[in-house]
């Protein structure tokens, strides 16, 4: 392959996200021929020191790489995102505490201080990483995940009450399994007639009111989101790991409230920081694109240089520059 249609696979293959196959069928050459040309004139555009500099927020998440040997073993790979400007900064191989704290203690002198912002997804593990390596960044819950966690013990109670008063799970004619998509929906959005028959099907499969309980934990803490003010927020939490965990609460709100207070100061640094895993979530979606695109990697570092060329943002005026070795 000569230099120059190496250079314009790599493009095809890493900027426009197209399949190794269907790029080598365009050459009419081995699949391998163009993936290691991808590999020599891609490993240092993503591997470019001038690719990212100083980044002010930071954000981790886990994807799942690859199912390996007899068992299907899964295989995890973490992505570290500078998630005010949505660019994928590296994938490392796993999601082990050590794994991350190595990639943050290899960055230069002084780069670890200057995040101000680390975002995660309530994961006991990065928040390891971010206590450990990150110690003057503030930590930010990410809201989708909190408001999640009232859904979750929503949904939870739901089922046990169902099993202990019918023995079974949900089925079409019983009350709160006709009720499940009216519970999780917002209570501005519920129509008067939505209300009504929510409240009809709870009176109906709930003689405890415990899911009536679970759905208005729900909604408080929904509410910790409707507004900007960090110190409202701070003794809205509060409050919330105080009244949930009140022995007369269904357990699944017990285990929320305790949740809630556990990662009491991360959900109210939202308020001050307004910054999100959201853009993390992004690039997982375009990272799982890629993945979908060359239907599985089993070699990480294929996968690694294929997602960093897609959502890293290297620079590609430098190819030109790029002689093979």
């Amino acid at each position: 392959m000569t230099t120059r249609a190496a250079r314009w696979a790599t493009v095809q293959v890493g900027r426009h996200g197209r399949a190794v196959s269907e790029v080598a069928a365009d050459l009419g050459c081995d699949w391998h021929t163009v993936m290691d040309a991808v590999v020599v004139f891609g490993e240092p555009l993503v591997n470019d020191p001038a690719r990212y500099t100083n980044v002010n927020a930071v954000g981790l998440d886990e994807t799942l790489h690859v199912r390996e040997g007899r068992y299907r073993r899964q295989r995890w790979s973490t992505q570290v995102v500078d998630v005010e400007h949505g660019q994928l900064l590296d994938v490392l191989d796993g999601k082990e505490v050590a794994t991350c704290c190595a990639w943050f203690a290899a960055r230069p002198a002084g780069w670890c201080d200057g995040v101000s912002w680390a975002t995660l997804d309530l994961s006991n593990s990065y928040r390891t990483v971010f206590d450990t390596m990150l110690p003057l960044a503030v930590q930010v819950a990410d809201p989708f995940h909190v408001v999640r966690l009232g859904n979750t013990a929503l949904d939870e109670c739901r089922r046990r009450v169902q099993n202990g008063l019918f023995g079974h799970r949900g089925r079409k004619d019983d009350p709160l399994y006709r009720a499940r998509r009216l519970l999780v929906m917002a209570a501005e959005r519920l129509t008067i007639e939505g209300k009504e028959r929510l409240l009809g099907l709870l009176a109906a499969g709930d003689p405890a009111r415990e899911v009536w309980f679970a759905w208005n934990a729900k909604e408080v803490v929904r509410q910790i989101y409707d507004h900007t003010d960090p110190e409202l927020a701070a003794a809205w939490v509060a409050e919330i790991a105080r009244d949930f965990t009140d022995e007369s609460m269904p357990i699944e709100v017990r285990r929320l409230g305790r949740t809630i207070g556990k990662w009491a100061a991360q959900i109210v640094a939202w308020h001050q920081s307004h910054v999100s895993n959201g853009p993390t979530e992004a690039i997982n979606n375009l990272v799982k694109r890629v993945k979908r695109t060359a239907f599985g990697f089993r070699r990480f570092e294929h996968y690694r240089i294929r997602a960093l060329l897609y959502a890293g943002r290297p620079n590609w005026t430098l190819l030109d520059q790029l002689t093979p070795p």
